[in-house]
C-alpha cells in the first residue's frame, strides 16, 4: 500500500495505522485525552516545561541502514555505524538544527539543545511562552488512575518559523505516560500445582516452587525461584561455570524509579555474586529517584545473569513522554559509556501512546530506536504484564486489544512471560504462557501491533502483516516467581517480615535475557565474531534452521487472553500459545548455551587491524604518524604511549577513521603544546624519548574491540 502524502512509521502507513488503532479505540481514549479527568484550572505562567521537539530528519533512511545492518543474509550484517556517522548523515541538516535552537531561544526556552542523534531539539520554557509558541492554552487535570498533570485544553500547532523544521511538540501533556509492568509480591494464594497444569487455560502459578533451590537461608525459606534454578533452566550456568560472566560488557537499565544499592549487596552476598559498578543518571531530575521495587528487581535479576559486568548504568527518569524519550536517547550520548546493551521495563499501550504523542513523536522514538540498532547496540523490553489489551487500567472499559510500546518496535526484542516447573536438577518439565486470571489480572503482553507491519525477520511466521510481540518468553509468574531482596515499602509482603519476597512481571524476564545476550557479546567478541546489535533477526533465523530445537523450548499451553474478566465483555480471543511461534510467547524460552554456540557460527568476524610507522620528524612537525591495516572494513584509530625517560608515559591520540572495506591509511596523532614540551626537556637533558604506537579497532560506541601489536618509535631532535 503505498502512502500518499502520509508518513510512513516503520513501513506502516499512518492512515493505516490510524485505522487500526482508532476503529476499536476504548471509549475512554477515543473520547479525548482528559475525558475522564477533572479539570481543576490555568497552568501557573511560570510553571517550567520540559519540551522535547522532534526534527525534520531522514528517519526512513536511518530505519532502511538499521534494518540492513541488522539482517542475517544481508551484505551489510554487522557493518554497524558510530552515533555521529549516523547523526551526520540521517540526522536533521546543520541549517535545520541551528534555526530551531535559534528560534527557540529567541522565543525564550533555555537549555536548548539537538541531541546526538540529530533527530530531536531539547528545551525547557515557560508555560506562558509555550502557549503563546505553540497556539494553545493549558490546563491543569486529575484524574484516579494518573493524579495530577498538565494538559493542552486544545490542539498544538506549529509556529510558522518552525514549520519545515520540526514536525511536532512532546511534553505540553504532563501525565505519566510509560509504566513499568508490575513488580508483583507474591502473597501465596494460587493453588494449582504443576501436575495439574493442562493445556487448557488455567490460572498458571502455583504455590509450592519445584526445582532445587539454594542460597543462604533466608532466601531458601522464601517462594521464589533462587538463581541457581533460573539460571540452569536457561542456560546461562554452563557459561558461568566456563568464566563468561559478562566481563568487559555494559549494560544500560532504563528505570523510572531508584534503588537501594544495599539491597543489591544482600542480594549478591546471599548467592554468592559479585556486584558489577553501578551507575546512575538522572534524565531529567536533579537528584536520585525515591527507590522502587522495579529498578530492585531489574538490578538483581540482571547481577544473577551477569554478576561481572563491567557496569550497569541506570537513567532514571519521570514517566512522562518527554523523560522517557529523553532517557531512551541518553545511553547513546554518554560519551565513553555507551552500552552494548539496553533494557526497558517500561511500555504504555500503542493507542495511549500516539494519544499522547502523537505519530511524530512515535517516528521520532524510533529513530532513536533504529539509531541504537544501526550502532549495534541490542534493546529490549518486556512485552507488558496485562496480557494481549495491553490498555488495561486506562479510565473506561476496554475492548481493544493490544500491545505495548516499545516492545513492539520492530528494532527492540520484546520479552514475554511463562511459568515453568522444574526437576531436581532445575531442568524445565513444563512451562506455560504467564496468565493468573481470575485470582490476579495479569499475564504476559503480547499480540500483534496496531503501529508497525511484519518486520522481515518475522515473515513465515506471521501470516499476517503485522508485527506480532512478544518475540521470545522467560520467567515471569508471581507464583513461584523470582527471589529478591528488597526493602522498599511496595516489596513489603503482610505475610512475613521477611525482606526476601517473590515476586514477578515480565519486568524481570527482560533484564535476564539482556544479561545473557551481554554474556552472548562477551563471547563473540573473545572469539573475534560481530556483537549481536538487535537480537531479532539472528533469533528468527535460528528458529528456522534444524538447530531450532536446541536453542528455543516451545511453549505450546495456555493463553494471554484477561479480556473474559474485565467487565462485561465477552472474551477477545487472543492469544493462545501453540506448536511454533505464537502471538502469547512468540519463539518460546531461550537456551542461553546454544544461542552462543549457534550466534559464533553466524555472526561475521571481526577485522584485524595492523600498524607500521613510516620515516617520520615528530618534534618539527609536531605529530607522529602511524600507518593502519585493516583486514575488512571496519572503524580505527592509533594512539601512542610516549616515555620519556623513566617519567610517567603520556598518551596521545588519533581521530577515528572508518575503512569501508581492506584498506591502508596514514593518520596523525597531534602533539599538544604540552606535549612537545615534555618531549623536548627531556631530549635537551639527554633523556631516552620512546613513542610505543598501537592501531585499534573500535565497535559503534567507541569502544577498544582489538588492539594490534605495538610498533616502537625512537623520538630525536
Amino acid at each position: 500500500m503505498k502512502c500518499r502524502g502520509i508518513t510512513s512509521i516503520g513501513g506502516t502507513c499512518l492512515a493505516t495505522a490510524l485505522c487500526l488503532l482508532g476503529a476499536t479505540a476504548p471509549a475512554a481514549l477515543a473520547a479525548g485525552p482528559n475525558a475522564a479527568a477533572t479539570k481543576l484550572g490555568s497552568v501557573a505562567p511560570g510553571r517550567q516545561m520540559q519540551l522535547v521537539l522532534p526534527l525534520t530528519a531522514d528517519e526512513a533512511g536511518l530505519e532502511r541502514l538499521a534494518s540492513a545492518v541488522n539482517t542475517v543474509g544481508s551484505p551489510q550484517y554487522g557493518q554497524f555505524e558510530s552515533l555521529s556517522t549516523l547523526a551526520q548523515r540521517f540526522g536533521a541538516s546543520p541549517s535545520v538544527r541551528a534555526r530551531v535552537v535559534s528560534y527557540l531561544r529567541r522565543a525564550g526556552a533555555t537549555g536548548v539543545k539537538v541531541d546526538a542523534t540529530g533527530l530531536f531539539a531539547d528545551a525547557t520554557m515557560s508555560a506562558s511562552a509555550a502557549r503563546r509558541l505553540f497556539g494553545t492554552s493549558l490546563a491543569r487535570y486529575h484524574s484516579a488512575r494518573e493524579g495530577r498533570y498538565i494538559a493542552p485544553t486544545g490542539s498544538a500547532r506549529i509556529p510558522a518559523g518552525l514549520r519545515g523544521a520540526v514536525s511536532g511538540v512532546v511534553g505540553l501533556d504532563t501525565r505519566p505516560l510509560f509504566a513499568a509492568p508490575q513488580t508483583v509480591v507474591s502473597h501465596g494464594h494460587f493453588q494449582p500445582s504443576p501436575a495439574t497444569v493442562s493445556h487448557n487455560n488455567v490460572v498458571s502459578g502455583y504455590a509450592e516452587r519445584s526445582g532445587t533451590p539454594s542460597g543462604c537461608g533466608p532466601a531458601v525459606a522464601s517462594a521464589g525461584f533462587t538463581p541457581n534454578q533460573y539460571l540452569t533452566a536457561y542456560g546461562y550456568s554452563p557459561l558461568h561455570d566456563f568464566g563468561v560472566m559478562g566481563q568487559g560488557e555494559r549494560v544500560a537499565l532504563i528505570e523510572i524509579d531508584g534503588f537501594r544499592f544495599s539491597d543489591l549487596k544482600a542480594f549478591a552476598a546471599c548467592y554468592g555474586l559479585s556486584v558489577p559498578r553501578i551507575q546512575g543518571y538522572g534524565v531529567g531530575v536533579s537528584k536520585p529517584l525515591p527507590p522502587g521495587g522495579e529498578s530492585t528487581l531489574d538490578l538483581e535479576v540482571l547481577d544473577a545473569a551477569a554478576p561481572k559486568l563491567k557496569e550497569i548504568d541506570v537513567y532514571e527518569s519521570h514517566s512522562r513522554a518527554a523523560d522517557v524519550l529523553r532517557s531512551l536517547t541518553a545511553p547513546l550520548q554518554n560519551h565513553g559509556k555507551t552500552p552494548q546493551v539496553i533494557s526497558a521495563s517500561l511500555g504504555t499501550c500503542e493507542p495511549a501512546l500516539v494519544e499522547s504523542i502523537g505519530y511524530s513523536g512515535v517516528r521520532a522514538v524510533e529513530g532513536a530506536l533504529a539509531a541504537a540498532a544501526a550502532s549495534g547496540i541490542s534493546v529490549l523490553a518486556s512485552s507488558g504484564d496485562d496480557g494481549s489489551t495491553a490498555c488495561i487500567g486506562r479510565d473506561g472499559p476496554i475492548d481493544l486489544l493490544s500491545v505495548s510500546y516499545p516492545a513492539s518496535s520492530p528494532f527492540v526484542t520484546g520479552v514475554g512471560g511463562t511459568n515453568l516447573a522444574l526437576d531436581a536438577n532445575n531442568a524445565i518439565t513444563n512451562q506455560i504462557v504467564w496468565n493468573d486470571a481470575p485470582v490476579d489480572l495479569a499475564a504476559s503482553g503480547g499480540g500483534l501491533s496496531g503501529l508497525f507491519e511484519r518486520p522481515k525477520y518475522q515473515r513465515g511466521f506471521v501470516p499476517v502483516n503485522r508485527r506480532v510481540v512478544p518475540d521470545v518468553s522467560m520467567l515471569a509468574d508471581v507464583q513461584p516467581g523470582y527471589d529478591i531482596y528488597c526493602t522498599v515499602k511496595e516489596c513489603a509482603d503482610p505475610g512475613h517480615a521477611s525482606h526476601w519476597v517473590s515476586v514477578g512481571g515480565t519486568s524481570a524476564a527482560a533484564p535476564l535475557f539482556a544479561g545473557g545476550l551481554a554474556l552472548t557479546d562477551q563471547v563473540l567478541r573473545h572469539h573475534r565474531r560481530q556483537e549481536l546489535g538487535v537480537a531479532n533477526s539472528l533469533l528468527y533465523f535460528i528458529a528456522h534452521s534444524p538447530d531450532a530445537g536446541s536453542v528455543f523450548s516451545d511453549v505450546v499451553a495456555n493463553d494471554n487472553d484477561l479480556s473474559a474478566y474485565l467487565g462485561d465483555h465477552a472474551a477477545l480471543g487472543c492469544c493462545s500459545a501453540g506448536t511454533g511461534f505464537d502471538y502469547a510467547s512468540g519463539l518460546g524460552s531461550v537456551n542461553l548455551s546454544q544461542l552462543v554456540n549457534l550466534a559464533g557460527q553466524v555472526q561475521p568476524p571481526i577485522a584485524s587491524v595492523g600498524v607500521s610507522l613510516p620515516r617520520q620528524r615528530p618534534v618539527a612537525k609536531r605529530r607522529l604518524l602511524a600507518k593502519l591495516s585493516c583486514s575488512t572494513r571496519c572503524v580505527v584509530a592509533a594512539y601512542a604511549r610516549i616515555s620519556v625517560g623513566r617519567a610517567r608515559p603520556f598518551k596521545v591520540r588519533s581521530a577515528a577513521s572508518v575503512f569501508k572495506r581492506k584498506n591502508h591509511k596514514t593518520v596523525k596523532l597531534k602533539l599538544s603544546k604540552s606535549n612537545l614540551a615534555r618531549i623536548r626537556r627531556g631530549l635537551r637533558g639527554h633523556k631516552k624519548v620512546v613513542a610505543r604506537v598501537f592501531g585499534v579497532i573500535m565497535d559503534s560506541g567507541g569502544n577498544v574491540e582489538r588492539t594490534s601489536l605495538g610498533r616502537t618509535l625512537r623520538i630525536r631532535h
